[in-house]
Parts: structure tokens; sequence; C-alpha cells
């Protein structure tokens, strides 16, 4: 491979100068120190592309990428997937009268079935998603209505949240917490998946809920309030619940209080909105078996849904409107 160098000799660096009327020298040239520096005269070095240097070197770059393309080829067919849609749009879906009937300020939840089967077992780690479609969460005056120093637990923005989160600021005269559009459409729909065992008895599968957001938002970005012996009660006593939601954020998992309140990892994961309207969010982990049974073998299964918050119709700012609801159930291993 050939290459120019060129490499430019010092030059005398003083400027001209002009004499005034007066007879004075007055400097009137702008220009730069005439050094290599400022007047761009370093070595340079550039070489010279010819076909016999850049085809063999396209031919070695392809030959380190085709076993990279081969690896990642084959990671991703030992990839399994099983999506169920649970939207009841057709009369024949199981979950046909739930999503024609109810609506989020139902009393009672409306529960459905979907049954399906496995003809592969599932092993090591499956990784359960919920998706929805035509969703835009990319929407501007959604992304921006949220509170982020209120999420992170500071004590005058639970008070007073930000202007960002109206017209979800406020209600009945209390400051909602969490505030704004993104909290109040918050996904809750209840899953629970059972095992059909052969005799006909149902085996629930275990479901983990921890671990599925990120670690950041789970430790640095999203925090409860301090205060009163991390009662959470009390915390949040003078706040109202997201006018959406059936009850206050404190009540998401009182069982667990490292999933409770603004760190609830349900409610961190849907606080990261997607960047298009089709997307899917970590639902549940289900943990590899310490033997050699297979996570979830093949068989029957049954799909249990709680309907929480019917998506079929949420307006922001009364102008854009969402309709429809699945579930992508990925199992991935």
């Amino acid at each position: 491979m050939m290459a120019s160098n060129y490499n430019a000799k010092e030059e005398d660096g003083h400027q001209p100068a002009a004499i005034g009327h007066g007879g004075a020298e007055t400097v009137k040239n702008k220009k730069p120190d005439n050094t290599a520096f400022k007047q761009q005269r370093l070595p340079a070095w550039q070489p010279i592309l010819t076909a016999g240097t850049v085809l063999p070197a396209f031919f070695v770059i392809g030959l380190i990428f085709i076993p990279i393309g081969i690896g990642l080829f084959v990671t991703s067919n030992n990839i399994k997937e099983l999506e169920i849609d649970y939207t009841g749009v057709d009369m024949s879906s199981p979950c046909y009268n739930c999503s024609q009937s109810y609506s989020w300020n139902s009393t009672k939840p409306c529960t459905c079935s979907v049954p399906f089967s496995l003809d592969q077992p599932f092993e090591s780690n499956v990784f359960m998603y919920y998706g929805l479609s035509n969703f835009y969460q990319n929407h501007r005056r959604y992304v921006k209505s949220r509170d982020d120093s209120q999420l992170n637990g500071d004590k005058a923005s639970l008070k007073s949240p930000s202007k960002e989160c109206e017209p979800y600021r406020t209600s009945d005269g209390k400051p909602i917490a969490p505030c704004g559009a993104i909290a109040n459409s918050l996904f809750n729909d209840t899953l629970e998946l059972y095992y059909i065992d052969p005799n006909g008895s149902r085996t629930a599968i275990p479901l983990v809920k921890k671990g599925i957001a990120w670690w950041t938002d789970k430790h640095v970005k999203f925090r409860n309030p301090s205060g009163n012996d991390n009662n959470l009660t009390v915390v949040f006593q003078g706040t109202s619940k997201p006018v959406n939601w059936r009850k206050s954020v404190y009540e998401l998992d009182p069982s667990d209080p490292d999933n409770n309140g603004f760190i609830n990892e349900d409610f961190i994961v849907w606080m990261r909105t997607a960047a298009l309207p089709t997307f899917r969010k970590l639902y549940r982990i289900i943990h590899k078996k310490p033997n050699m049974t297979p996570t979830l073998p093949l068989g029957q299964y049954i799909l249990e849904v709680t309907y929480s918050i019917l998506l079929r119709k949420i307006a922001i700012n009364h102008n854009i409107e969402v309709h429809g609801r699945h579930i992508d159930h990925k199992f991935y291993t």
C-alpha cells in the first residue's frame, strides 16, 4: 500500500503592517499566526487505495464475520416463541365477553381463560411479555406527562407535581401520585399460567415478578419518599391515586415493601415508554428448574386473564385514541 507524506517547513511568522497617515504602524491583518498548527500544515498521512489492497481487506473482514453470522443464526433458531392474543375481538374468543362489556370503572373484575398447548418443551429460563398495538407511548404530550422528581422520591414534588402532568396533576383538590398520563394508563391486567395435568387437574406455574426492570431504574431513577419508617400509607397521605387506577400506589404490592410504591417493578417497566406504537414489555420470568425437568413441559396449558383496565379506549388530550389489546406471550430459552 502506498501513501503520501506531507510536512511543510516553518515559514517566517512576521505579519505585514500598514503605515497610517500619522506615520504610526497599524496592524490590519487578522490572519492567524503563521504556524503549522493554525495554518493546517501538520504532517498528514493518506493511504492510496488500490484494488490490490481494498479487495483482500474486504475478503478478510468477510471471513471474520461469517462465523459470527452463523452463530447468531443458530442462536436465533434455538429461540422458541409462542404468541397468544386475548384481545377478544372475535366472537369465538374466550375473552369476547370481557372485551365487550368490561370498562375501567367496573366494580367487579372480568376473568377469561385462554387454553393453548405446547408441542415441544421449553427449557432454561422463560420470559413472558405483554404486547400492545396501536398504543402511541411516543406521543410528545404523553412522553412529557410525568414528574421525574416526584418518581425519585422528592417530597416537594410529591405535594406539588410538575405542570407537565396536566390534566392528571390533581384530583379532588389533592396532588396525584404518581401524576401524568403515562402512570394513569398503567397496564395492570393480571395474567396467571396453569399446566393441565393428564388427570385434568391444574398446576399453577410460578411467575417471578421481580428482576423485570432495569437495575438503574429500580435503584436510581425510582425511589419512594423517605420518612415515617417507610410506612407508605403515611408517606403518601394527602395525595390521590391516578384517575384510572383502582388502588393507590402504596397498594401495588403491600406484601413486599421492596416492590411497592414507586419502586414497583410492573410500574417501572410501564413508565419506560416505547419508541413505536406496537411494543412489548417484560411481565414475568419463569426460572429454570434445578433438575433436568423442562421449565415448561409439552402439554396443555391455560392462560387466565383478569381484565383490570380496558385499553380499548384511552384518550390523550381528547385527540388520540388507542384501540385493541393483546398479549405477546413470548417464551424464550
